[in-house]
């Protein structure tokens, strides 16, 4: 069963496969950061500075729909294929995905995700990310290394993406549970979206349950228990299908992540979230403690 995959791996166990020089056809080691352009940072450029030895650049933006009006949506299987190939990634290595998020993790779960998406389960998220790479004193490393092209052959599965009209019409018959990963106020529409084009707010139905709590105070993943409790105070049912939003289809894999660890592989993404529903939705399905006029 593919919830077995184990998705977490510490920073210990990749040290580990580091200094034994398992890194290479096998093992690969992807650093997936990605960042809001508010935040002025470049993660290109910081991975060039300092990365864990062994490791590659995944472009959340590079590998995504370049034709799509919304940011990083999802890629064909033939491009995925092709953008792994190039980071030398064939079909039976584990890729272990992390980030240099300051929360510990943020985009690695997407990249987590995009890999299982397209048929390839032996992947899993450093816990904690380089944040606690850091703090637990494992080595980091600027050399880059140049992989070997390999094949990849991606097999999508569809059900697990979501769009702007199968979550309009799940408002109006509202069998599915829908989880949004933002923060409680962007979510209550009292706090800005980091897109200047986009009000805050949500769509009705909408459960909030933030990207963070599903992580300790040093980034590291909460274990399975205090997962399953944010769960249940939340009114989720794990057992019933569960899809997730967030800003632009990013920190909603949190809520996949979490729910994969607790036994559900099956979450499903809608993909555009809340920057394609807030510029495609009716006033009156747009709902905001804060302003209701759109942008």
């Amino acid at each position: 069963m593919a919830a077995q995959v184990r998705a977490l791996v510490s920073g210990q166990w990749l040290a580990d496969a580091v200094r034994s020089n398992l890194v290479g056809p096998k093992l690969r080691i992807l650093d997936t950061s990605w960042y809001l352009p508010k935040l002025n940072r470049n993660a290109k450029a910081e991975f060039a500075q300092k990365h864990v030895p062994g490791s590659l650049f995944f472009d959340i933006d590079e590998c995504s729909d370049r034709n799509s009006a919304y940011d990083h949506m999802l890629p064909t299987p033939s491009h995925f294929s092709q953008y792994v190939g190039d980071l030398g990634i064939g079909n039976d290595p584990h890729v272990v995905v992390y980030d240099t998020s300051d929360f510990g993790s943020y985009s690695a779960p997407r990249v987590w995700w995009m890999f299982r998406l397209f048929g390839h389960n032996l992947v899993s998220v450093l816990d904690g990310g380089l944040k606690n790479w850091v703090v637990d004193g494992h080595t980091l490393t600027s050399e880059i290394q140049t992989p070997e092209r390999r094949e990849f052959k991606a097999t999508m599965n569809p059900s697990w993406v979501k769009s702007y009209e199968d979550v309009l019409e799940n408002i109006r018959t509202k069998k599915v549970q829908v989880v949004d990963a933002r923060s409680a106020g962007r979510f209550r529409g009292v706090e800005p979206e980091p897109r200047d084009d986009t009000l805050p707010g949500h769509f009705s139905g909408a459960i909030n349950m933030p990207f963070t709590t599903f992580m300790d105070a040093s980034g590291k993943e909460l274990p399975t228990g205090e997962l399953s409790k944010l769960f249940k105070e939340a009114a989720v049912d794990l057992e019933k299908p569960l899809w997730v939003t967030c800003g632009s289809g990013v920190t909603a894999c949190h809520v996949v992540l979490a729910a994969y660890l607790l036994g559900y592989p099956g979450v499903s993404v809608y993909d555009g979230s809340w920057s394609e529903w807030f510029k495609r939705a009716r006033p009156e399905d747009i709902i905001s403690e804060g302003v209701r006029t759109k942008v």
